[in-house]
């Protein structure tokens, strides 16, 4: 076996993390002025537990001409009144060289290869501008390996995130070999045979990039897997099994792979789904539900998405449409609330699919709508405290999604549902391997199965869709934000 590091460690408890999206965004006024908006998520709630004494360093791009007004003006490291006291470093990496990375290849082309989009056929097809992409992914690596070299206290700890930064792992580590390295992929992992649609110097780059690191981490083992036989395959490097891990050894060090599968929040969850925000919410969404016939509440089938390619709310429509057509008992009866907010717009075939969500959607309301009743109640404006109530309101949860590295809205609807949510969880999803067993599990592509489902869950028991969801809720929370964050941190340390 070869040795994870032949070069000597010095020990630090600095913490450094490298993504694309940071922990703040700026807006520019009409007047210059720039307005701090804050984000959340796992790494903010995961950062935040470590504690001051790790110096943590926070690295990011520039994701617009607010951001990059805010990094100029401050020199890249953002004032700590505007981050939550978080030191963050912000990249302003030229507006061009960061479109040709972050669309052209982070969301054009490893983002469909990962989720298996690619309708071979005619796509995709990597030439002269493919080429010019790459060069421009290089670049923004490369100055994220640079900012975490200058900012990184000799020993200190690296956790590098996602397929956009791939190769800084690698990049950093010939700048800074005294450093621990991670990087964590929240995409699943192609398999090697679709891995080899990318040209073969792209694909072994990606694959040597992240094999910088000392551990590679992943949401799920099938995630794991499918990399360490992109390595086999595409390098010849050697895999090995360590327990319940793994390690591929290549070009003369060895990097272990490991799990770590993101959880829900529950607190922050179960506390924000009462403000009153959320209860005024979801007396509007009642009131658009309406009742059936009989006077009862329709029952209602609720997806969370956004109108991302991979999410497939366009074949959840039509398996919507078949059971209304199959099963007609539920004409009037049910209502599908489905939120699928716009994503990626600057890319055409992102905005194609969109329009094809509301036309879908459009078309089963016209062919079944009747009286008050609307059988889909569409809703394409990001709304975080409308997303809650539905969560809270939800009959059953649709989950569909092509391919996903997790998906948390299959764990946070059971964690804040009132009284109980059947899930319908495709298979494809990361979750599953943790919700399956409490789940109705689907093939995503198969309108028949899904719509069998939603017959299905529609049906079942309140009993036994209370015992679900409470078993649904336990898994969801085993390994919440801040506990897969230091998981992590332990493992790359020790």
């Amino acid at each position: 076996m070869v040795a994870a590091s032949h070069e000597p460690q010095v020990s630090s408890s600095q913490v450094l993390v490298a993504s694309n999206r940071g922990p703040v965004s700026y807006t520019l006024g009409d007047d210059g002025s720039l307005t701090a908006k804050r984000g959340g998520g796992g790494l903010v709630s995961g950062l935040s537990a470590i504690g001051s004494d790790a110096d943590a360093v926070w690295v990011c791009a520039a994701l617009g001409e607010g951001d990059r007004a805010a990094a100029r003006r401050a020199d890249g490291l953002l004032p700590q009144t505007d981050t939550a006291g978080q030191r963050v470093r912000m990249l302003d990496i030229p507006a061009g060289t960061f479109a040709d990375a972050y669309n052209g290849v982070a969301n054009s082309v490893l983002w469909f290869v990962h989720h298996l989009l690619y309708q071979t056929p005619l796509e995709p097809a990597f030439d002269t501008a493919f080429e010019t992409q790459w060069a421009a992914y290089e670049a923004y690596n490369t100055a994220f390996a640079d900012a975490l070299a200058h900012d990184a206290e000799p020993g200190a700890a690296v956790l590098v995130q996602d397929y956009h930064l791939t190769l800084v792992p690698a990049l950093l580590r010939e700048r800074r070999p005294d450093l621990r390295i991670g990087h964590f992929s929240h995409t699943p992992w192609a398999p090697a045979d679709y891995y080899r649609l990318l040209p073969d110097d792209t694909a072994a780059a990606v694959l040597r990039g992240v094999l910088g690191a000392d551990r590679a981490a992943f949401l799920t083992r099938r995630w794991a897997e499918a990399f360490a036989a992109c390595c086999a395959d595409v390098l010849g490097a050697s895999v090995e099994r360590d327990g319940e891990g793994l390690r591929v050894t290549h070009d003369g060090r060895t990097t272990r792979i490991g799990v770590h599968g993101l959880g829900a929040d529950a607190d922050f969850l179960r506390e924000r789904a009462h403000r009153p925000d959320v209860a005024e919410r979801m007396a509007a969404l009642r009131e658009q539900i309406g009742t059936g016939d009989d006077g009862a509440p329709r029952r209602t089938i609720v997806r969370v998405d956004r109108t991302e390619l991979s999410k497939n709310i366009v074949r959840g429509l039509h398996a919507y449409r078949r059971l209304l057509t199959e099963q007609p008992q539920w004409r009037g009866r049910v209502v599908h609330v489905a939120f699928a907010y716009p994503s990626r717009q600057d890319l055409a075939v992102y905005r194609e699919y969109t329009a094809e969500v509301s036309r879908v959607a459009d078309g089963i309301n016209a062919e079944f709508g009747a009286g008050d009743w609307t059988p889909v109640v569409l809703h394409v404006k990001d709304d975080f405290a409308r997303s809650l109530a539905a969560y809270r309101l939800a009959d059953v949860a649709l989950v569909n999604p092509i391919r996903d590295g997790m998906n948390l809205v299959a764990k946070e609807v059971p964690v804040v549902s009132d009284d109980g949510c059947a899930l319908v969880l495709s298979r494809e999803a990361g979750a599953a391997a943790e919700l399956g067993a409490d789940a109705l599990v689907v093939n995503p592509y198969d309108v028949r199965d899904t719509a069998r489902a939603l017959h299905e869950a529609l049906l079942m028991a309140p009993d036994d869709r209370a015992g679900r969801t409470k078993r649904l809720a336990a898994a969801a929370t085993a390994l919440p934000p801040q506990r897969w964050f230091l998981d992590q941190l332990a493992a790359l340390r020790g």
